[in-house]
């Protein structure tokens, strides 16, 4: 993600008025951006789910996941260490790219769980999910702290989640569902405020990278917090 000190411009040129509509333009743009990122995501996981030509291929090659998880991984490290240095088309191009590669990994989700299951958490986590960028949004606190702590919240979620790989431990599974339910939760708040803050201090070339590196950011926060609350909703087939 950008370096707020990055991007920190005078402000004193603005009234008012013109920055809340400048920074409400900026988070338009992200907030569209995500949606759209979202919709990639979905209709390609959806499409997948009913291709016998994807199935048959997953199968055969046991190593395909692992390329999609990694060239997600891959795609996430370049849009954000080479923000600076990529055109705002081609940023745009590489995120929708990941939504892309996210929803050919995201196809399995239809098989292991009913449809209705997958549609009443995707509900409740556009539902948390708005309460809590509303919050981030408009709260007059500094998240900065809590930010904080929720980075090294999700750097242990992470350590915890791959000795489970390996230990295969219900109880922990468990522990680590709803922790990161509650890490997301509050990454989402955070991470809007820090897209707020960023909008008010850039300068108006660096917009569309603004809004695209904003949406990736948001994108992340709402597909974990969607597949953890999963494991909590979701029904099997």
């Amino acid at each position: 993600m950008f370096d707020n000190n990055s991007y920190r411009q005078p402000t004193y040129g603005y009234d008012a008025t013109s920055l809340a509509t400048k920074v409400s333009a900026v988070m338009k743009r992200v907030y569209f951006k995500m949606t759209l990122g979202l919709l990639v995501s979905a209709f390609i996981a959806m499409w997948c789910s009913d291709s016998q030509v994807y199935w048959s291929f997953m199968q055969a090659h046991s190593w395909a996941i692992w390329v999609l998880l990694i060239a997600e991984i891959g795609l996430v490290i370049a849009i954000s260490g080479a923000i600076r240095r990529l055109s705002a088309a081609a940023a745009s191009g590489l995120f929708y790219l990941f939504a892309a590669v996210n929803g050919l990994a995201l196809a399995p989700i239809f098989i292991v769980y009913t449809s209705h299951s997958i549609a009443v958490t995707f509900f409740v986590t556009a539902g948390t999910f708005a309460a809590m960028s509303i919050y981030g949004y408009f709260t007059s606190n500094d998240l900065s702290k809590m930010g904080s702590i929720l980075f090294m919240a999700l750097i242990g979620l992470v350590i915890a989640s791959v000795v489970n790989f390996f230990l295969h431990s219900e109880t922990m599974m468990w522990i680590i569902t709803y922790a990161g339910v509650l890490i997301f939760v509050g990454l989402t708040a955070w991470d809007t405020q820090q897209i707020k803050n960023m909008a008010i201090q850039m300068d108006g070339a660096s917009t569309g990278k603004l809004a695209t590196i904003g949406a990736l950011t948001l994108y992340l926060d709402f597909i974990n917090l969607f597949l953890y609350l999963l494991r909590i909703f979701g029904n099997r087939d």
